[in-house]
């Protein structure tokens, strides 16, 4: 059987705090390569990685990694405030 792919906002979310390959690497115990084949969907992360990366930046699993390509998130902010454009993405 063939893995699905996992899409992920894992890029998004680590320039988006300044975080390097390495830092976050560093921080949930991989190598840094393997962020980079993770970012460009080259690699489908294990449970157990995808719930430490997860954590790393606060968000739910769903909000990082999904099997379907991910929406920009100004769409996913706008739409979870009413169109608004004001709000936390983590809501």
């Amino acid at each position: 059987m063939k893995a699905r792919k996992i899409y992920n906002r894992i890029s998004v979310l680590r320039q988006e705090r300044g975080i390097s390959r390495k830092e976050l690497a560093d921080a949930v115990g991989i190598n840094f390569q393997t962020v980079g084949y993770l970012e460009r969907q080259e690699y489908n992360p294990s449970l157990d990685l995808a719930f430490r990366i997860s954590e790393f930046f606060g968000f739910s699993v769903e909000f990082v990694f999904s099997v379907a390509p991910m929406r920009p998130l100004s769409e996913v902010i706008h739409q979870r405030n009413g169109g608004t454009g004001e709000g936390n993405p983590r809501v």
